[in-house]
């Protein structure tokens, strides 16, 4: 189960009365798309519609219902200053008292949901993997470390899977298409043959290695004429990876570019 199955189980668990806020209609400019959903019970709340003014008035709106036990109820608010949120928008909110079915339902859509989250694989264990694992363990993402080294593995956050192999190379090979690949191990030789690897795939939303643009140009050099690759495939690579921009270098800061590299590859 993922921690966001387990934290939905924990929530149900403790809430003997629970409304579900879901977004049926989502008009011009407006926080959340249609099909966005909350659970709100009488001190609590999990997921969100997108925050702001709208957001407040909808958990206030499924607290009266608990309290009135009310079954179902319909907010449809324009999102214009008399709300004090001016997205220029309109929503169309149901409220539903969760029963057992509902709340099965609710399990049921976490699921799905982690089924199709897109996979990112983190080669190494070292200081910027670790720091990466744990910004991307905050993102909707399938998030595994391979690594070589049972003893680089660990203070990982429970969500992030780990892979020990003596052949990372397997790992590119059996993730699904549209996967994204992080190279950052202890070893150049080892990340240029891994790097190699994603990229003979063509069917990659993202290829990074960690370095500079030095070791960009070596592996480039490498992979057009001892590796047989191609200069397409080579200009897909990402080196260094979170940019040149930002010239600190502290493991948390390069994951979190990163981290925003590889949400924008996947997006694409």
């Amino acid at each position: 189960m993922s921690s966001q199955g387990h934290r939905l189980r924990t929530f149900l668990g403790i809430s003997p009365a629970v409304v579900l806020v879901e977004v049926r209609e989502a008009a011009g400019s407006t926080p959340r798309e249609a099909g966005a959903w909350m659970l709100v019970s009488t001190d609590a709340i999990f997921g969100t519609i997108g925050g702001g003014q709208l957001e407040f008035m909808a958990i206030d709106r499924a607290r009266q219902m608990i309290a009135d036990a009310a079954s179902a109820d319909l907010l449809d608010v324009p999102l214009g200053p008399e709300i004090g949120q001016c997205c220029g928008g309109r929503v169309k909110i149901d409220l539903t008292l969760a029963d057992e079915a509902l709340r099965a339902e609710m399990a049921e859509r976490i699921a799905r949901a982690d089924a199709l989250r897109p996979h990112v694989y983190l080669f190494g264990g070292g200081h910027v993997g670790r720091a990466l694992a744990e910004a991307l363990a905050l993102l909707p993402l399938k998030v595994t470390v391979v690594e070589t080294r049972a003893d680089a593995v660990g203070d990982l956050p429970e969500s992030v899977d780990v892979e020990l192999t003596a052949v990372p190379e397997d790992a590119v090979r059996a993730a699904p298409a549209g996967s994204a690949f992080i190279v950052l191990t202890h070893d150049h030789a080892l990340d240029f043959l891994i790097v190699a690897e994603a990229l003979a795939r063509g069917d990659t939303a993202y290829v990074g290695m960690i370095g500079s643009k030095t070791k960009r140009a070596t592996f480039r050099s490498w992979y057009l004429k001892d590796a047989g690759g191609s200069e397409e495939a080579a200009a897909r690579l990402v080196c260094p990876i979170g940019g040149a921009d930002v010239k600190d270098k502290r493991p948390a800061v390069i994951a979190a570019l990163a981290a925003a590299e590889v949400m924008r590859g996947l997006a694409v």
